[in-house]
């Protein structure tokens, strides 16, 4: 993928530099939450992390890299250069991760050397310089050659503020295309193998993507365009998601970067599982993962003509299937052969359908209406002994619908509540296929 490809989308930010540096502290201060393992012992970040951040209203992806392991079985120079060109690749910037308190090390020079001729923007970052302004050691590293260093404390978070405006600086403008406006952004995504090619290929007709019994063959994700019904559709064919323990190399490990990408950006997530298989773990994260982005979620249970059929089979699998995970009560399922084409085209009509119910839009005054009806049915509890009340609701925006609840008391209002009231909308306006937002502030 293109740096103008990622331009388009969430700018990549990638964290690199030798290992016990405090990369993966210094990505948790960032994210906000222990997302990587923290340990002291060198090398623990094995499998890399990636998350979404914001600042100053800037939305970007930031990624963990694992630190350059000493004494690899592999040679130094390779594993150094197999760990930049990887980082800088994907990358739209680079922040180059070093120790204050120990000083410049010959493995940051020559990790310094690469990034120099990479192209890509670097940010110079000193960590543990918890007793700055006092301490000046950051300077010393002016020597390196990669501008002005950057003094912060991970553990504290001294100086991140002053980071955050420096990468927010750098990163590329986010850009719209004019004809993007309108396209409906189709996922196409699944644990490796389950049929997602052949899946875009009978869709339009033609080998659009590589299809091989190989798992993993896709490794980029691949767009490919269609009008149907007045509508502009974009699929995008991703590369499989798997369990990042399951993810090994870098070339994998980034494959799965640009698969979330692809999710956090779409409209729409065909979520691909293997109507022969049980359902698996990874396919309810995969779920998850779409929904939780916002995205719109079909399950396309492909492989269909391979499954012994009674008269109950697909209602049997849809009850197995919503019986794994709550989200699964309000996704469709669409039962489908790639192979023969079963079903295929019917994904257009659902795209629509639930591209439509995240746009929905209810007046305040039947928000209200319903809100009125829950209340009725069953009111919030007290909250040692008051009462809690919940005053006015409206829906502040679409895509996904998302709802606002004006309350005196909303932090008191216990979980099994706030999803009787989430339920309780559900099985008033449906919202099938998409997310559904319920925020309770105060007033």
């Amino acid at each position: 993928m293109s740096k103008t490809a990622q331009a388009k989308g969430m700018p990549v930010v990638a964290v690199v530099g030798r290992p016990n540096v405090g990369k993966s502290t210094f990505f948790n201060r960032i994210v906000g939450g222990r997302v990587a393992i923290v340990d002291d012992r060198p090398g623990v970040t094995r499998d890399r992390n990636f998350a979404k951040a914001d600042w100053a209203g800037r939305h970007f992806f930031l990624v963990d890299t694992g630190g350059i392991i000493e004494g690899s079985d592999e040679p130094l120079e390779r594993a150094i250069r197999e760990q930049a060109y990887a980082a800088v690749e994907e990358a739209d910037l680079i922040l180059f991760v070093v120790d204050g308190k120990a000083g410049v090390h010959p493995l940051d020079e020559r990790l310094a050397e690469i990034l120099r001729r990479s192209g890509t923007p670097v940010l110079l970052v000193v960590n543990k310089m918890d007793n700055f302004p006092f301490d000046k050691e950051h300077l010393d590293f002016w020597s390196m050659g990669m501008g002005d260093p950057l003094p912060v404390s991970a553990i504290s978070g001294k100086g991140s503020g002053d980071l955050l405006d420096a990468v927010v600086a750098e990163l590329p403008e986010h850009t719209t295309d004019p004809e993007e406006e309108g396209v409906i952004r189709v996922a196409v995504v699944g644990k490796p193998n389950v049929g997602k090619s052949s899946f875009v290929n009978r869709l339009f007709g033609e080998e659009r993507a590589v299809v091989s019994e190989i798992a993993g063959t896709t490794r980029d994700p691949v767009d490919s365009r269609m009008q149907y019904h007045d509508h502009t559709l974009v699929f995008v064919d991703t590369a499989g998601l798997r369990r990042q323990s399951k993810v090994k190399d870098t070339l994998e490990y980034y494959s799965a970067l640009r698969t979330a990408k692809v999710v956090r950006e779409a409209d729409i997530c065909l979520v691909l599982v293997d109507a022969t298989e049980p359902i698996h773990v990874q396919d309810l994260r995969v779920v998850e993962q779409a929904w939780d982005a916002g995205a719109g979620v079909i399950v396309v249970a492909n492989k269909w003509d391979l499954v012994e059929k009674d008269h109950q089979t697909s209602s049997n699998f849809e009850k197995k299937l919503r019986l794994r995970a709550p989200v699964l009560k309000w996704v469709p399922v669409v039962f489908t052969s790639a192979l023969s084409g079963q079903r295929v085209r019917k994904c257009l009509d659902q795209i629509l359908e639930v591209e439509s119910v995240r746009h929905k839009r209810i007046p305040t005054a039947e928000v209200n209406q319903a809100l009125e009806g829950i209340l009725r049915h069953q009111p919030p509890p007290h909250s040692r002994g008051r009462r809690v009340k919940i005053r006015y609701a409206t829906q502040v925006s679409t895509a996904p619908p998302t709802f606002v609840f004006f309350a005196n008391l909303p932090k008191a209002l216990p979980e099994h509540y706030i999803r009787y009231v989430h339920n309780s909308l559900r099985d008033r306006w449906g919202f099938v296929g998409s997310p559904l937002r319920i925020r309770f502030r105060e007033n």
